[in-house]
């Protein structure tokens, strides 16, 4: 048994390395509640040896992580997030940090859609992280001339005075913005690719996020239950286009979990009249921020009614829905597209420019 660290235990990473995680894909070991939080302590510390600390993130992606691993990590990151709760409970939507590359970013358009039919969405996202750096929240919101720089704080407020608001992972969760020139010299995905998407900087009770599979979808509701910082009653996960937080056309698998109960079902575009297919929501991919912030003024503006205005309004509605504020998809787009006939999306995007 090795000696106990006096700061940290008696788990650093070379330990789990050779005695739990790193055995071999057949033979390697689950971490233990009490050892994930001590190695994403070190690791926040900046006490692993790079080398070692690449082996240890190389060795979890091979293993896949347990809900109870990412639940120990989720919390002991908890300890450094500066949390700003808004008054109102809005939905937390943490996309995929890596961002997009192919097709247009819809988020922003189908929050701020979603904001102007009464229900208040969180995003956030950071600059372009490992290790596709491609484009996220940020950067479409830059391109519209939003402020997104903010401190938690301001966040908070936009949220209160626009019903759409933007968290800056480098001024609410520090501690993993740190950790960004490690995760670029890994040239892959990690654990915290997954971790950082789920911080809830406003505490909102309701989370949608994307997953690749339904499977992994279970995983992040039974992350959640594990967690002894979240407290959500409802998480909706989708098998997001590109891995992102915008409905696939065609055929969409969700996944929700209220108050214990966990359900799934499908959205077909078809069934609401939308005849679109993946490649008619291409952007330029060396502007995919600037295309899309394109689409997003003309849709909210009522400019365009065409593949994007339908996919806008249809992302609008799962987020209305997601909160509760509509009781089926059909409902929530009634709201989406009323917001967007009405000028109330339009005046939430000039809300937000005048914040």
């Amino acid at each position: 048994m090795a000696a106990a660290d006096t700061e940290f235990g008696a788990w650093p990473l070379k330990r789990l390395m050779t005695e739990v995680v790193g055995t071999g894909t057949k033979s390697a070991e689950d971490m233990t509640r009490e050892q994930a939080m001590e190695a994403m302590r070190r690791i926040l510390a900046d006490e692993p040896d790079h080398t070692t600390l690449g082996a240890f993130w190389l060795a979890n992606r091979w293993k896949h992580n347990n809900a109870e691993e990412l639940a120990a990590f989720t919390d002991v990151v908890a300890e450094h997030v500066q949390y700003a709760e808004p008054q109102v409970d809005p939905v937390d939507c943490g996309a995929n940090y890596d961002g997009k590359g192919k097709t247009a970013i819809l988020g922003v358009a189908a929050g701020i859609t979603a904001a102007a039919a009464g229900t208040p969405v969180v995003v956030h996202s950071g600059d372009r992280v490992p290790t596709q750096k491609q484009d996220a929240y940020k950067h479409v919101l830059d391109e519209l001339g939003v402020r997104t720089e903010l401190e938690p704080d301001e966040s908070a407020d936009m949220v209160d005075d626009t019903g759409f608001g933007f968290y800056y992972q480098p001024k609410f969760n520090p501690a993993i913005h740190d950790l960004w020139e490690r995760r670029d010299n890994m040239g892959v995905r990690t654990f915290v690719n997954t971790i950082e998407t789920i911080a809830n900087p406003a505490n909102a009770s309701t989370h949608l996020g994307s997953f690749y599979h339904l499977a992994f979808a279970k995983k992040m509701v039974d992350t959640f239950k594990a967690s002894e910082h979240h407290d959500l009653r409802r998480v909706v996960m989708f098998q997001g286009m590109e891995g992102y937080d915008d409905i696939r056309p065609g055929y969409t698998k969700v996944a929700e979990w209220t108050d214990g109960e966990f359900d799934d079902f499908e959205i077909e575009t078809a069934e609401y009249g939308m005849d679109f297919e993946y490649d008619d929501l291409g952007v330029d991919e060396d502007d995919v921020a600037g295309d899309s912030a394109e689409i997003t003024e003309a849709v909210l503006s009522g400019e365009r009614e065409d593949r994007f205005a339908d996919a806008v309004a249809l992302n609008a509605a799962l987020r209305i829905y997601a909160r509760e504020d509509a009781d089926s998809i059909d409902e929530g787009l009634e709201m989406a597209r009323e917001a967007i006939e009405s000028g109330a999306a339009a005046d939430v995007l000039e809300d937000l420019r005048a914040f």
